[in-house]
């Protein structure tokens, strides 16, 4: 700009800025410039009908409904295949399981002989075939699903155990009653 130009402009500045533009004017100028591909639109607001949010919300019930009945359904079955977990311990569930069948009816003989005895020895198989079948019932749900399986073993090893030792003392028993007998005919 030339000098004489920006001294006038200097001089009458106030009569300049008394003027100040419409609310409108950027709302105009920008009517009339054209649209740009680079330039971000305006997006638009979705809206959804009342039947589009019904149906979407029952789907969502259905499959809740239909998940939770498979997993109640899975929890009242409760059996886990132990041969899944481990192999080796499955065979050592059935084994020992088998075991455990055979010495109880060895051991069921006593019950006509001394009833007490048998009693007192049941109460302690008893005890432990609980604490088998609770491990049981938490092997559904256990994270650690072969540990739990370890302890089954481990507990069907102690009731063969425990089951050995009855069997040997109605043996001794047996035994001592015997050689009274045969000590009485002696006599």
């Amino acid at each position: 700009m030339s000098k004489r130009l920006e001294d006038f402009m200097k001089m009458n500045r106030e009569e300049f800025d008394d003027l100040e533009p419409s609310a409108d004017l950027w709302s105009r100028i920008e009517k009339q410039l054209p649209v740009q591909e680079g330039e971000p639109k305006k997006r638009e607001t979705k809206t959804f009908s009342l039947g589009f949010v019904l149906s979407v919300a029952a789907s969502v019930i259905v499959v809740m409904g239909i998940g939770f009945s498979l997993f109640l359904h899975s929890q009242k079955n409760g059996k886990v295949d132990f041969a899944a977990i481990n192999p080796v311990y499955a065979q050592q569930q059935v084994q020992y399981t088998s075991m455990i069948e055979t010495k109880r009816t060895e051991l069921k003989s006593l019950a006509q002989s001394d009833p007490q005895l048998y009693k007192e020895f049941s109460a302690e198989i008893a005890k432990m075939d609980s604490t088998y079948k609770k491990l049981n019932s938490d092997l559904a749900t256990s994270p650690n699903q072969e540990r739990v399986l370890h302890a089954m073993i481990r507990n069907l090893q102690i009731q063969t155990e425990v089951l050995n030792q009855q069997l040997s003392v109605v043996e001794q028993f047996n035994k001592e009653k015997k050689d009274q007998k045969n000590e009485i005919k002696n006599i």
